[in-house]
């Protein structure tokens, strides 16, 4: 198997992702991981299934009772290297699991029978893995996270500094602040966080710290907007800064690491 898999390495790199024999027509990647317990990359041809800016990987081992070695791999150490036509790029690999892994397999058993007989002839439950790419459009997150923090703290200081005026003035000022706070932490609630988190699983606890300082920060918006007095705004900026230092602590950097992935574009 490992004298066929080079033969199928050597062939894909020279014709630009193309095969003959048992794989020809089928889309097809290479996927290097690392070894769970020797640390040496490893390369596997393997079939794929793009779903949107991801693309589907099956461990099936051609219906064997085991899973492959790349799936303890990834299990161990999600970053990959995928080659796709002349693209090299890297990933994060996730395994699907429940219904969303069900559909996926199912559809890609639609899409070649051989996957249903793979199944139907071993008892495991053959994985499904979903490679996501590490893309420019993730690192610009990074950034803009940046930007965002930057301008609420300047908002902030003029608060703080009585320079939104008083009266009607200042009371406006503290609801347009509060509202683009509100709407910077609900997107991440609903949107950012969940998808770093299946991306970076390890950013779990980092994630689930900040889901929990956006409650607080939350509840002292709300008595901001019930009157901005000098306690208040003290408090929140106190809670802001610490929670805004955290983020970007933990944040930043792995969206900053990221790199460019040319089939997401």
């Amino acid at each position: 198997m490992t004298d066929f898999n080079q033969q199928v390495i050597e062939e894909f790199r020279a014709n630009g992702g193309q095969v003959g024999g048992m794989f020809e027509g089928a889309p097809l990647v290479l996927l290097t991981t690392v070894g769970a317990r020797t640390g040496r990359r490893r390369t596997n041809p393997a079939v794929y299934l793009r779903d949107g800016d991801r693309i589907l990987v099956f461990a099936s081992n051609a219906g064997a009772a085991a899973h492959p070695a790349w799936y303890h791999n990834v299990v161990a150490q999600p970053r990959v290297t995928v080659e796709l036509g002349r693209e090299t790029l890297a990933a994060r690999a996730v395994p699907l699991e429940g219904d969303e892994r069900d559909r996926m397999y199912a559809r890609q058993a639609e899409l070649d029978p051989a996957f249903a007989a793979y199944q139907a002839g071993t008892s495991r439950v053959i994985p499904v893995v979903a490679l996501y790419p590490e893309s420019e459009r993730l690192r610009a997150v990074g950034d803009e996270l940046v930007r965002i923090h930057a301008y609420l703290r300047g908002e902030l200081t003029k608060l703080r500094a009585g320079e939104a005026g008083a009266g009607e003035d200042l009371r406006t000022h503290c609801l347009a602040f509060c509202e683009a706070l509100t709407f910077h932490h609900t997107g991440e609630d609903r949107v950012a966080f969940p998808h770093l988190e299946r991306l970076f699983p390890e950013l779990k606890e980092p994630l689930d710290r900040l889901r929990d300082e956006h409650v607080v920060i939350a509840r002292l918006a709300g008595e901001l907007r019930g009157g901005p007095g000098a306690a208040t705004l003290d408090r929140i900026a106190a809670e802001l800064e610490a929670h805004f230092a955290y983020e970007e602590e933990q944040l930043v950097p792995v969206l900053n690491s990221l790199e460019r992935a040319p089939w997401a574009s």
